[in-house]
């Protein structure tokens, strides 16, 4: 029996604005697992493509057989100054493109981005919904749970919680600098 194909990730460009749109499309109209209620536009992946840029912060894509299947990209933790070696990541995939290690190949090449620009914390923010698949992908990468906050989101007619996971990157130098 073949090996399915790996998926490439790479770098995402302006030209994946459309199907990264399409991917989260899908989550704003039928989950919680993002608290946004208007789907941004292609336009609007651009301008966010551009911000990580220019914060030399990753955003990769995933492909399989030419098509993105999946994304990640890492955005500064907070406005404020002093929180400019901390990022938050954000995984989506295709909703047929689960289970197969996607997720994985996209958050392990995310996670060596944020380190290469120099992020020394990593925070997951994980609306609570009782499924676990993304709280488990985090695990997998040495994420652990920092907190919950409860009844913080509201949408599709319900309050959701928040977990916060955190991975601190490059350990023996956040240490030395205690």
């Amino acid at each position: 029996m073949p090996a399915e194909p790996q998926p490439v990730v790479r770098a995402a460009v302006p030209a994946d604005a459309e199907p990264v749109a399409a991917i989260f499309a899908h989550y704003v109209t039928t989950s919680v697992a993002t608290f946004e209620e208007v789907a941004p536009t292609a336009a609007d992946w651009r301008q966010r493509l551009g911000d990580r840029a220019g914060q030399n912060l990753p955003f990769l894509v995933a492909e399989e057989g030419g098509s993105v299947c999946g994304y990640a990209y890492a955005s500064p933790w907070r406005p404020k100054s002093a929180y400019r070696y901390t990022v938050e990541d954000s995984v989506f995939l295709s909703p047929g493109c689960t289970g197969r290690g996607i997720g994985s190949a996209l958050l392990g090449s995310l996670l060596a981005g944020c380190a290469a620009a120099g992020a020394r914390q990593v925070i997951a923010v994980i609306a609570d919904t009782g499924g676990d698949a993304s709280a488990a992908l985090h695990r997998r990468f040495g994420f652990t749970q920092a907190g919950l906050l409860s009844g913080v989101g509201r949408k599709h007619g319900r309050w959701i919680d928040t977990v916060l996971m955190q991975k601190g990157l490059m350990q023996k130098e956040l240490e030395s600098t205690r």
